[in-house]
């Protein structure tokens, strides 16, 4: 895997490509020159949570033969901000899912992404503690 980040200002705006292309702006709190174009890193960190978990998820659902018609993660973070550097302390991710899905099917894939599989999950459970709950609408 290879990822470039270029300035794109005189302060810290930054895109990022990967090797397909793709892009993603980044960029700091106006409090260090950020002027809010793009997300923040430790955004960026939350929102791989919810990626890597959501590809399991729906991946785990597809093979189980539910039919998800809408599917959310809202996911809350709180940071040690007493502390350099202000890593995350606790994480809740909430998973609603909407369709004609088995709860007990629902809970097996969030239990297993969450756990096993998703591994931004792995590598953020080193210094945070992370819950998790689901919910389904039909």
């Amino acid at each position: 895997m290879e990822i470039k980040l270029k300035r794109v200002n005189n302060a810290v705006h930054l895109e990022a490509v990967n090797e397909n292309g793709n892009t993603v702006q980044i960029d700091g709190a106006p409090k260090i020159g950020g002027e809010d174009q793009g997300a923040r890193p430790m955004e960026l960190l939350i929102m791989g949570l919810g990626g890597c978990s959501s590809m399991d998820i729906l991946s785990i659902l597809k093979k189980q033969k539910q039919e998800v018609e809408d599917y959310e993660v809202t996911i809350s973070a709180e940071r040690d901000t007493d502390n350099v550097p202000s890593l995350f302390t606790d994480i809740h991710v909430s998973f609603t899912l909407k369709g004609k899905i088995d709860p007990k099917k629902a809970d097996r894939a969030v239990k297993l992404s969450m756990d096993k599989y998703c591994s931004v999950t792995k590598i953020l459970e080193k210094s945070s503690n992370i819950t998790y709950d689901f919910k389904i609408i039909d």
